[in-house]
C-alpha cells in the first residue's frame, strides 16, 4: 500500500464492537478481567491502552518501522531512549540540536553519569573522529534546528555500525512523509509528534520507533516502569493528524519553498537557510534522501533590533514557539527555543541574534508572504 493509505488506515482499524470508523478513545484507567490473569489484551491503561496501541502501531508502519512507542513528549520520547544507558557511558550528538535535547543532556542527563560530546554531523570525519571506546548512541537531528543543516543518514549509520553503536534520528522536522531515517540504516527514531504528525497544535507527545525486537522489548519495559506514557485523548488527536499528514506536508512542502525563494531575494534579509534552496550547501544530499523540503526555515535580518521588529510587526504570523502546525508560526531561536545554549555555542552554530525561524503554515502562501513583507519593511 501506499503511503498515504497506509496513514490513513494502518492501526485504524473500524472498531470491532460498534463499527466506528473512527478508533475510539478509550478513556480508562484499568480493564475489567473475567479472572486471574485472564484478560482481552488490557490490564493498565499505564501499561497499554488500545487508543494508544493503534497510533504506536500506525507510527510505526509510516516510519518502516516494526515496534512504536508513544510517550507524554518529544522529550520523555528522547529521556526514554537515553535511559538505556548506564552510568558512565557516552553520547555523541550533533553541534546543532534543539535545545530542550542540549538542556536534558547537560542539565539533567550528566548528573546521573552519562558522557555528552558534540560534533557537526555534516562531517563525516568529524564525526569518525569524535568516538569513545563508551560511545553507545549516535544521536542526530536533520535538518537541524534552527539552521537546517543536513546529515548523510546512511554515512553516519556506516560509522556507527562500524563500532556497535546505536544510531538514533530525530525526523520531527520532515516527518516520515519526506524522511524515513529507519530505511537510511537508522536504528531508532524519534519524533515530537507534537508538530507535524499532529499538525493542529492541540496537543503534546512523544513517539519512538525501531526495529529490533530486543530494543523494543526494553523500550517496552522503560515505557511502562517510568510511565511517562501518551494518554488516550491525545493519541487520538495524532491519529487524527496523521489521516492528512500526505496532504499537509505537500502543502507545507510548497508554501516553504516559495516563501524561502522570496525571502532569498530580499533586500532586508541577508541569507535563508533551506534546503530546498540550490543555494543551500547540502542541497543535493537533501535531494537524495528526502522526497520533499519540508516547512521549516530561517532567516538572517542582522541584529537583534531588527529581530525584534520582525516579530513584532507580523500579523497573519503567529509569534510562538512549536512548529509543524497548519498556521504560520514565527519565533526568535537565540531567545525562545535555544535559549538553554550558551551564547558563545549559539553563536558558533549560526543561532545569531539576528536569526528568525519560520514553520510556514497551509495558508494562502500569498498572504503569508505578504505579512512578512510587510514587517521586514519596517526595519
Amino acid at each position: 500500500m501506499g503511503f498515504s493509505t497506509d496513514a490513513i488506515h494502518i492501526g485504524q482499524e473500524p472498531d470491532p464492537a460498534t463499527g466506528a470508523i473512527i478508533v475510539p478513545i478509550y478513556q480508562t484507567s484499568t480493564f475489567v478481567q473475567e479472572g486471574i490473569g485472564k484478560h482481552k489484551g488490557y490490564e493498565y491503561a499505564r501499561t497499554s491502552n488500545p487508543t494508544r496501541a493503534a497510533l504506536e502501531k500506525n507510527l510505526a508502519a509510516i516510519e518502516g518501522g516494526r515496534h512504536g512507542f508513544a510517550f507524554a513528549s518529544g522529550m520523555a520520547a528522547i529521556n526514554a531512549l537515553m535511559t538505556l544507558l548506564k552510568a558512565g557511558d557516552h553520547v555523541l550528538a550533533g553541534h546543532n540540536l534543539y535545545g530542550g535535547s542540549f538542556r536534558l543532556f547537560e542539565k539533567v542527563l550528566k548528573g546521573f553519569g552519562l558522557e555528552f560530546s558534540y560534533a557537526n554531523t555534516g562531517r563525516l570525519e568529524e564525526v569518525a573522529g569524535a568516538f569513545r571506546p563508551n560511545t553507545r548512541i549516535l544521536f542526530i537531528e536533520t535538518p537541524t534546528n534552527p539552521v537546517m543543516e543536513i546529515t548523510d543518514i546512511a554515512a553516519v549509520a556506516k560509522l556507527a555500525h562500524e563500532r556497535k553503536v546505536l544510531l538514533a534520528v530525530d525526523n520531527t522536522f520532515m516527518s516520515p512523509y519526506f524522511q524515513r531515517p529507519l530505511d537510511l540504516g537508522a536504528d531508532v527514531v524519534v519524533h515530537s509528534t507534537t508538530k507535524y504528525l499532529n499538525g493542529h497544535s492541540d496537543g503534546v507527545g512523544g513517539a519512538v520507533i525501531v526495529n529490533d525486537s530486543g530494543l523494543a522489548d526494553r523500550l517496552k519495559f522503560l515505557q511502562n516502569a517510568a510511565g511517562a506514557i501518551l494518554g488516550p485523548f491525545d493519541s487520538w488527536l495524532v491519529l487524527r493528524g496523521v489521516k492528512t499528514l500526505a496532504v499537509r506536508m505537500e502543502r507545507h512542502n510548497s508554501n516553504g519553498l516559495a516563501v524561502a525563494k522570496h525571502l532569498e531575494g530580499h533586500s532586508k534579509v541577508k541569507k535563508v537557510h533551506y534546503p530546498g534552496l540550490p543555494s543551500h550547501p547540502q542541497h543535493d544530499l537533501a535531494r537524495r534522501q528526502m522526497t520533499g523540503f519540508g516547512g521549516m526555515l530561517a532567516f538572517e535580518t542582522g541584529s537583534l533590533e531588527n529581530a525584534r521588529t520582525v516579530l513584532k510587526s507580523v500579523r497573519l504570523c503567529s509569534l510562538a514557539e512549536s512548529l509543524g502546525g497548519v498556521e504560520t508560526l514565527i519565533s526568535h531561536p537565540a531567545t525562545m527555543t535555544h535559549a538553554s545554549v550558551p551564547p558563545e555555542d549559539r553563536q558558533r552554530i549560526g543561532i545569531t541574534d539576528g536569526l528568525v525561524r519560520v514553520s510556514v503554515g497551509i495558508e494562502d502562501v500569498e498572504d503569508i508572504i505578504a505579512d512578512l513583507d510587510q514587517a521586514l519593511a519596517r526595519i
